[in-house]
């Protein structure tokens, strides 16, 4: 595991776009995992200004996301679709039907699990994943206790989890209870991984997450597990963790 030290939130988007441009560099046709939330918008704002200034194409990039509520259709502004939509897919010349999100709308959760799993392996497995890190330790939606086998899956959010998203909604009885998910077998199985981390909030967990011992109470933990794994924090968020870093 690398730990990439920045000094503040928009010095880690700025590297982390910087690791997904080169992703798209190397292989303009790659598959990207992207992720949603608050950490990530940094990220795209970047790719997006790169993308305008003629440094980026996007034309044979394939993307597919971590998550999607249940119950929410690609059209609701709450909806992780939209999001993507908003802050990354409309802004750059990505094709449209290359942009993959779970179905939330898929009542069946068994057969919109195995139809994104499916999607995944033909899209022939991710090149570089993106994550985040949840206050208690959830990668995607992979609440603390998950199997690390686990592929594409539909959860139960921990109130905790829901209280942390109640910000992008008008009410907390709003949030979806459920998500449908990548497993933590799935996004392991990427062949890199690149995490985001902002904020002194993020402190504690970043800390028991890539200095703690391996266990599914902190489901991030298991990537001191993968081969190929860079995490990027701001100074911030890595108060707790000592000197640990270098430059990017």
């Amino acid at each position: 595991m690398r730990i990439v030290r920045a000094k503040d939130y928009q010095d880690m988007s700025e590297k982390a776009a910087h690791m997904i441009a080169e992703q798209i560099r190397r292989k303009p046709d790659c598959v990207l995992g992207l992720a949603t939330g608050s950490t990530p918008q940094g990220i795209y704002e970047k790719l997006a200004e790169w993308y305008c200034a003629g440094e980026l194409d996007f034309a044979r990039v394939t993307t597919v996301n971590l998550d999607e509520y249940r119950g929410l259709d690609r059209g609701n502004v709450h909806s992780y679709y939209h999001y993507m939509k908003e802050k990354l897919f409309s802004r750059v010349n990505i094709r449209q039907d290359r942009t993959f999100v779970p179905d939330g709308m898929e009542q069946d959760s068994g057969r919109a699990c195995r139809e994104y799993d499916g999607i995944i392996a033909a899209v022939g497995g991710v090149d570089l994943q993106l994550l985040g890190l949840g206050h208690n330790g959830h990668i995607g939606f992979n609440e603390p206790g998950t199997d690390f086998e686990t592929q594409t899956h539909c959860v139960e959010l921990t109130e905790s989890t829901v209280k942390a998203n109640r910000r992008f909604f008008s009410s907390i009885e709003e949030v979806p209870g459920q998500a449908y998910t990548m497993g933590i077998g799935t996004i392991m199985q990427a062949a890199g991984i690149v995490m985001a981390v902002s904020g002194e909030d993020k402190a504690e967990i970043l800390k028991t997450a890539v200095c703690g011992p391996v266990t599914t109470m902190v489901p991030a933990s298991v990537l001191q597990l993968h081969r190929n794994v860079t995490v990027i924090a701001d100074e911030a968020a890595l108060s707790l963790v000592g000197n640990a870093g270098q430059a990017l």
